[in-house]
């Protein structure tokens, strides 16, 4: 059986050559008997269509894309999956490259796609430990995610948990109940007892005002 698999960002991606029309007709003129389609929006990348279809190929398949990003964001995800397919006795023709499975050539190019992928994660550590570094630097650094609200905004939360609920105070103040949960934990950590009644105290007097 030959699969075919098309992806875009957007149903509404314009027709450069990666719209989701070009893509599938591109898979059908090359043999496709099947295509599966894939649609995403936002940050989040969810592939269901293309779990569903990886776990539908079998010895004996092909598998047609039209370049190797469709498969994934990145080189190394892309090459591991590529892989996998192979060792699964399934063929890959990505069009702008080639016919990949178990011949010594294909061999070659994954190994060099492999290199890629090497050196693609080796730079992504490399700036991140770069900008730690520059980070530090700079005064107030903090190790850590930055705080998502300010001292005011967690002050107020703590305050009105003491009178209403996780879900009533989300509702109040556009904060989530998985944030007020994190901010309650981290304020009892840091605070004695008697600091939290003073802060209490203090932070009422203030909201009554």
């Amino acid at each position: 059986m030959v699969y075919g698999y098309a992806r875009v960002s957007t149903k509404l991606q314009k027709d450069d050559g990666n719209s989701l029309e070009a893509q599938i007709a591109a898979v059908r003129r090359a043999g496709a008997q099947e295509v599966y389609i894939e649609t995403y929006t936002g940050a989040q990348f969810n592939r269901p269509r293309l779990d569903e279809l990886l776990s539908t190929v079998k010895s004996g398949d092909m598998l047609i894309v039209t370049k190797m990003d469709r498969l994934s964001r990145t080189v190394g995800q892309a090459t591991e999956t590529i892989t996998d397919l192979i060792e699964k006795g399934v063929s890959i023709n990505i069009l702008n490259l080639g016919i990949l499975d178990n011949s010594s050539m294909s061999v070659l190019v994954r190994n060099i796609l492999l290199s890629f992928a090497q050196f693609e994660r080796d730079m992504i550590v490399e700036r991140t430990q770069e900008g730690r570094a520059l980070a530090r630097l700079k005064p107030g650094y903090k190790e850590g995610r930055p705080k998502k609200f300010n001292e005011e905004q967690r002050d107020l939360a703590i305050s009105l948990l003491e009178k209403y609920s996780y879900k009533k105070v989300s509702k109040m103040t556009g904060i989530s109940i998985s944030s007020l949960t994190r901010i309650k934990r981290e304020w009892r950590k840091s605070m004695s007892e008697k600091e939290r009644t003073e802060t209490i105290i203090r932070m009422e007097e203030v909201i009554l005002k």
